[in-house]
């Protein structure tokens, strides 16, 4: 069906805009004074596209990350080697989806693409995934570390009370949340500023690590691959630690249609910030190994952390800020991209109309922003998150292979197709191999976790045949659909003290 334009009233004359199946006309049949098509600015340039992917790369996993990937390769070498391939890999993701990005004008990343080339039951079931159990689970995770690391500088001498963490965090969280549902501009410039802050702290790790080096502390690096040997068990999941590390490199694709001359922006900020991220990663694992040997690293929960106290004497202080200063950046950069994947998912009928709405004085996909909090607020205070990012990662990755086997798909059955930028064809066939391979691998030295995850996500063909394909839903399911959103719209948008949204859509 055809979808027109509603708009919604919010007091002090403020509206939000978006489409709704059926056609249904404007409220009152009137539109705001002045009206225009509204919708999400061009407001992304070249900076502020490498401050996405940069912010969003550079969480905590660097300075987690490190000890999962040694103990699953079982020597320095060997390790290094896989944060090595990890930023390759990466890049050649990030390379695909460059073309993807400059072919397809689409916001919406993974989703998107997905539904460009399969259609829309595994578009909807990737959605489905990401918006009630990836996203909000994995938010929540580098929310709470971004929440223990604020905290950490205050309980030198104590264990850090779990309470404490988490309403730090729900403040963060929140803090994150309405500068999304604000202004653009706003979060674009503090991401700008939290890349700035990032790339400072990889510094503080890197420059004393590189005068270990000069003053010939190499001891760590001598018989660098002897120790365990990989295994066939372990190697699948070294490589989902370093690609976790690694991830976020796909989050400017969310945001396509807000990109400044995509053509040309997209590959510069790829390329740029890939670049900058892998020569980042490898240094500071090397710097890690001027100080710290195998055998302590693998007794430390914040690698970053005991190298700075190893080193930096009173200045280690700064590091747990500058690591929580990365995961504020990387919580602000997710919130503002994956907002938009729901937006468009919603704007193609697989969302709640409501989620298709823009706010039409500040320009941002209000409703699609918040949606996330609730659901992350839960988790929050909820179970082991890392269990269900372990039940999930499996999905991720198939998900995003499949959208880069989408564009060798495309290459023959759509060979005119505009392509400003275009990669050779072994780039997306090998980066799109090894997600599958990595897949395989997990089912069989994980089957319990990858078990789960993979019931977990075939949930969303059930759902997609019951929300989307069933038209004749009895009346009872209709009104308690209207009453939820009835609900969201008198308590969620009311409560959040951002704006008031009058209108009704059944």
């Amino acid at each position: 069906m055809t979808r027109k334009p509603v708009v919604a009233t919010i007091p002090n004359g403020g509206y939000l805009q978006g489409t709704v199946k059926g056609g249904l006309p404007s409220p009152g049949g009137k539109e705001p004074p002045g009206h225009e098509a509204v919708m999400l600015k061009k407001k992304i340039t070249l900076l502020r596209g490498i401050s996405i992917i940069i912010g969003t790369i550079i969480g905590s996993g660097i300075f987690i990350s490190p000890k999962g990937v040694l103990q699953n390769t079982g020597s320095v070498g060997m390790s290094l080697i896989v944060w090595t391939a990890c930023g390759v890999l990466s890049l050649f993701g990030a390379m695909s989806y460059a073309e993807l990005g400059t072919s397809i004008k689409k916001s919406g990343g993974h989703y998107t693409y997905i539904l460009e080339v399969f259609g829309p039951l595994p578009a909807f079931v990737r959605v489905w995934v990401e918006l009630l159990i990836i996203r909000p689970a994995s938010t929540a995770v580098i929310s709470l570390a971004f929440g223990h690391y604020f905290l950490e500088p205050f309980f030198i001498h104590c264990e850090i009370p779990k309470l404490a963490i988490q309403l730090i965090t729900a403040v963060g969280l929140t803090a994150v949340m309405v500068l999304n549902s604000m202004s653009v501009s706003w979060s674009a410039r503090i991401q700008i500023f939290l890349t700035f802050c990032k790339l400072i702290a990889i510094l503080i790790i890197i420059v004393p690590g590189v005068m270990q080096l000069i003053k010939g502390q190499t001891q760590h690096f001598k018989d660098a691959f002897s120790g365990r040997d990989a295994s066939i068990m372990g190697l699948p999941l070294a490589f989902y630690y370093g690609m976790y590390a690694y991830a976020g490199w796909f989050y400017l694709n969310f945001v396509t249609e807000e990109v400044e001359n995509p053509e040309k922006n997209i590959p510069l900020a790829i390329g740029i910030s890939m670049a900058i991220v892998t020569i980042g990663y490898v240094l500071m694992n090397v710097a890690y190994f001027t100080t710290i040997s195998a055998e302590e690293l693998l007794l430390s929960n914040a690698v970053a952390v005991t190298f700075a106290e190893r080193l930096l004497g009173n200045f280690s202080l700064a590091v747990p800020i500058c690591v929580a200063l990365t995961c504020f950046g990387s919580m602000n950069g997710g919130v503002f991209a994956v907002s938009r994947l729901f937006y468009v998912a919603s704007r193609e009928g697989h969302l709640p109309e409501i989620l298709s709405m823009i706010h039409v004085r500040k320009h941002t996909p209000l409703p699609a922003v918040i949606v996330l909090y609730p659901l992350t607020m839960v988790m929050l205070f909820s179970g082991d998150l890392y269990s269900l990012l372990n039940f999930l990662s499996f999905a991720r990755w198939f998900f995003i292979g499949l959208a880069v086997a989408g564009l060798i798909y495309l290459r023959y059955k759509r060979p005119d197709m505009h392509r400003p930028f275009k990669v050779p064809l072994f780039i997306p066939a090998l980066f799109s191999f090894t997600c599958f391979f990595m897949v395989a691998l997990s089912l069989y030295s994980d089957p319990f976790s990858t078990g789960i995850g993979f019931i977990l996500t075939l949930t969303g063909v059930p759902a997609y045949y019951l929300f989307i394909i069933w038209d004749k839903k009895p009346k009872w399911f209709r009104r308690l659909s209207g009453k939820s959103l009835n609900f969201f719209t008198d308590h969620v948008v009311e409560n959040s003290s951002m704006c008031t949204l009058m209108t009704h859509i059944s």
